[in-house]
């Protein structure tokens, strides 16, 4: 509570200080963009808002910012100014817009001039005078920054009453009689100033980065303004600044001086150290003051500290001795029942490992046997699989030999048909040059009428069809010349591997003569269960050692037996070196890491 005391202590001081030193500061900011006569300026009215925000910040006691106004809004403006400013040690005015120079005088152009001629000059501005009079009463410095030189749109339509009535370009050097006192152009005098591309113009772009430093000098900080416009336009713009200041720093915002500075950093110093010996040290440069206070209540922590300490060091040693007795009991107490263990654990181990050897020597000796029932269980499955793949080649062979006896027969009939027709032939040729014989000359051969071609039989159209299908994979069935369902199901598969399309209701000579044609299976070959393609024919599928078929025709690995739960853990009897050779041609197999044979 003591120092949170003296640090409030501090920041009273400083902050009053700093107030006293300050003095009032008050600033009237005008701009002007929305001009009714002549077009209207982008940036003038950012440039105040910016200004505004810039002297509100630096910790101006009144900012008045005031926007777009009329001759009659202006005077207002000014004359209340005056009032503010009278009492205040720093007064400042910042205009952003029009201003024009006659006859050597400055005036300030208000958004609804119109300046039809240079009679209505003194009715419808404001003289740069007229500001200077408004600052008479500041006491330490009176500042009128006019960001005003651009180029003046009334004075190519504005009518001269006086020929010899001088229009400038720009504004015009001025020479201020009060004293403290500084008159700030954004371009010299005669020249121009650019509104700039930017959110601002150059020059309050430069006067937001500089005028309110801390401690900076005034006549400094517009140096810098200057060097900046300069760069920012390539030496197109220059400010100029006119008047007079004394020989002291004339600061917008004064720097404050720390009283105690060398004892804060004496301070911050001796608290890195931060032994008794260097805050005695401090006090001794420091004897008085708020850092001298904080010191003696560091001292007296530390005294604090040390007694604390002291206390805590002899309860350390209190408990490191009680906690060394109490283990060295412990300890003595923990062999004293490792011994009893031990031996209790040497008498129960000899004979749980004996029950564990025989309980594993009943598991192996089971297990084998399991496995080798599954292994005979595969010779017999294996032995079945070789005699279905037997029957499978002496099924082909007959039905080869079927085949080839029907495509014989087939074969002779034909021949004997064709014979039977030749003949038939021959007797008719016979019989017609009889006929020719006997006519008499005057009448005329008749014409020989055209040899009929022998006929097939239905069913041997039907008996050939089904030897073909099933030589290209479309199994009909029998080879019997009876065109039953079994042979419309073959036709119809040929229909659909071939693409096709024969009626499948009866057996004709066009679909004989598309199924004779293939040379090469046509049908794709449809194995049973437990069989797989291979080539032209099907054979059983084997499955390799440790894998047995599923019932999708798959193999897949053997499920290994579950173990039985133990309730003691034990260390695995030692795998035997070497595996015995199977006795009498019987198989071999490897489980848990050992080989058993038959």
């Amino acid at each position: 509570m003591r120092s949170a005391f003296f640090v409030l202590l501090a920041l009273i001081f400083s902050i009053s200080t700093d107030a006293a030193w300050a003095g009032k500061r008050v600033a009237l900011v005008i701009g002007v963009s929305a001009y009714k006569q002549v077009p209207r300026l982008t940036n003038p009215a950012r440039d105040a808002d910016a200004m505004t925000a810039l002297f509100k910040k630096a910790g101006f006691d009144a900012v008045d910012n005031k926007r777009d106004l009329g001759i009659s809004e202006l005077r207002r403006a000014i004359r209340d100014f005056s009032l503010t400013s009278q009492d205040a040690d720093v007064a400042v005015v910042y205009y952003a817009g029009h201003g024009i120079e006659v006859d050597g005088v400055n005036y300030l152009v208000p958004a609804d001039a119109k300046l039809a001629s240079d009679f209505d000059i003194e009715d419808e501005t404001i003289s740069l005078d007229r500001v200077m009079r408004a600052l008479d009463g500041a006491k330490r410095l009176k500042l009128v920054i006019l960001d005003a030189c651009r180029d003046n749109p009334f004075a190519t339509s504005m009518k001269r009453t006086v020929a010899s009535r001088a229009i400038g370009r720009g504004l015009a050097k001025v020479e201020p009689s009060m004293s403290d006192t500084l008159i700030a152009f954004a371009a010299k005098a005669g020249a121009v100033a650019s509104d700039g591309d930017g959110q601002n113009s150059p020059f309050a772009t430069a006067l937001v980065r500089n005028i309110v430093e801390p401690g900076l000098d005034l006549r400094i900080a517009f140096g810098r303004v200057r060097d900046e416009v300069l760069k920012a336009t390539n030496n197109r713009q220059e400010p100029f600044v006119y008047g007079s200041l004394g020989g002291d720093t004339v600061a917008l915002v004064p720097r404050v001086v720390d009283p105690e500075a060398e004892a804060r950093v004496d301070y911050e110093l001796a608290a890195q150290v931060g032994t008794r010996e260097t805050w005695d040290a401090f006090l001794a440069k420091h004897p008085a003051g708020f850092f001298a206070n904080l010191a003696r209540g560091q001292n007296s922590k530390l005294e604090a500290a040390q007694q604390s300490s002291a206390k805590a060091d002899d309860a350390k040693r209190q408990a490191d001795d009680l906690a060394a007795q109490k283990a060295a009991d412990f300890r003595r107490q923990l062999e004293e029942q490792s011994a009893r263990q031990t031996a209790e654990a040497k008498q129960k181990f000899s004979e749980q490992a004996k029950r564990d050897l025989d309980e594993a020597r009943a598991q192996i000796a089971e297990q084998a046997k399991k496995e080798l029932d599954e292994a005979r269980r595969q010779a017999d499955q294996a032995r079945q699989q070789a005699d279905a793949a037997r029957a499978q080649v002496d099924d082909a062979r007959r039905r080869a030999a079927a085949d080839a006896q029907i495509q014989v027969q087939v074969q002779v009939e034909q021949a004997k048909r064709d014979a039977k027709a030749q003949a038939d032939k021959i007797q008719a040729d016979r019989v017609q040059a009889e006929k020719l014989a006997a006519l008499t000359p005057s009448q005329p051969p008749a014409p020989e009428p055209p040899p009929a071609a022998p006929k097939m039989d239905p069913s041997d159209i039907a008996r050939l069809l089904q030897a073909h299908l099933k030589r290209v994979g479309c199994n009909p069935g029998n080879v019997d010349g009876k065109w039953d369902d079994g042979s419309r199901t073959a036709l119809e598969l040929f229909n659909k591997s071939a693409s096709t399309n024969f009626d499948v209701k009866l057996a004709s000579l066009d679909a004989l003569d598309s199924v004779r044609s293939r040379s090469d299976r046509v049908c794709p070959l449809v194995c049973a269960k437990g069989q797989r393609a291979e080539g032209d024919r099907c054979v059983q599928i084997g499955c390799s050692s440790g894998y047995v078929l599923n019932a999708g025709g798959a193999c897949e690995k053997r499920p290994e037996p579950a173990p039985k739960p133990k309730t003691v853990t034990r260390q695995e009897p030692a795998a035997p070196r070497s595996a015995p050779a199977a006795r009498g041609g019987g198989k071999c197999f490897s489980f848990g890491g050992k080989t058993y044979c038959e």
